[in-house]
């Protein structure tokens, strides 16, 4: 039985510590969505440019570099567990770059999974190349699947079409990286933009359904599945990544505070209008552990 590190009052956002690998085997659970930000094994003392400054990329020791043999058994091997996590009819998104991607979409395709769409997300405000002996690296990539090839899964075509200003929704998202704002309990290496998490999560899921993060880190998968009405359960090995996921829970406790930082995310801004209904306390009586 997996301890949880933190839950939120009303049981919408569990968060655990430990190995990933050794946690998705001790629970039995089916989630309706899995998001996945896994290691991109980038970590090899490279350097780039922020805010002017040269800084190294480093991001710790779980990014360290890996043979091509060792990181195709490492996403075999997390893809495999979590497939295991999955409602037939559910999806995964694995967010990555070239380094990491194609061993991800190989591995999907082995153990079964059907490849639905292959985001790219276009950055607003990307690092400059400081070599100049390459294209500026301005884009990631997250890949959708669904876990059964013939079990249709879930999308809200509709939504994201309104989203869009009545115009059906194309694969290429242009969104800023984190701001300020984002960082205001602390920073994870590699976080996401709370708004790239919130418009996979209103595509893919309805109100109430339960989504797992087996990288957490600071999870933002957790804050966004909580404003837009779903329920998030979240694995995390780092404990300082658990203490900033704690306190960027509780941050949004104080809803109209923190309405007045995410008031300029579109995406949520017109579900909460036009789409959002009234919870059932009930929905949150079930928990994955």
């Amino acid at each position: 039985m997996v301890k949880e590190y933190y839950k939120s009052p009303n049981n919408d956002f569990i968060l655990a510590h430990g190995d990933s690998f050794k946690l998705l085997k001790e629970f039995d659970f089916k989630f309706d969505m899995i998001f996945a930000d896994p290691p991109y094994f980038l970590s090899n003392g490279g350097i780039s440019l922020q805010s002017g400054n040269v800084v190294c990329v480093d991001k710790g020791e779980w990014d360290k570099g890996k043979s091509q043999e060792d990181m195709m058994a490492f996403n075999m091997e997390w893809l495999r567990l979590c497939r295991g996590k999955l409602k037939d009819n559910g999806t995964i998104w694995i967010s990555g770059t070239y380094h990491n991607i194609f061993s991800v979409a190989n591995c999907l395709t082995e153990l079964g999974y059907k490849i639905l769409n292959v985001i790219t997300w276009e950055k607003t405000n990307p690092p400059v190349n400081i070599s100049c002996r390459y294209f500026k690296y301005s884009t990631e990539f997250v890949i959708w699947a669904r876990k059964m090839r013939k079990v249709s899964h879930k999308f809200n075509y509709e939504l994201m079409k309104e989203l869009n200003g009545g115009k059906q929704m194309s694969d290429v998202w242009r969104m800023p990286a984190i701001g300020r704002w984002e960082k205001t309990c602390g920073k994870h290496p590699t976080q996401k933009p709370l708004r790239l998490l919130v418009r996979m999560i209103l595509a893919a899921t309805n109100q109430g359904d339960w989504i797992l993060d087996p990288f957490s880190g600071s999870s933002t998968t957790g804050i966004a599945a909580n404003l837009c009405g779903r329920r998030f359960a979240g694995l995390e090995q780092d404990e300082e990544f658990c203490k900033l996921s704690k306190a960027r829970r509780e941050e949004i406790e104080n809803l109209e505070d923190y309405d007045n930082m995410i008031n300029h995310i579109e995406d949520l801004h017109i579900f909460r209008n036009n789409f959002m209904v009234k919870e059932d306390a009930n929905v949150y009586a079930q928990i994955p552990f």
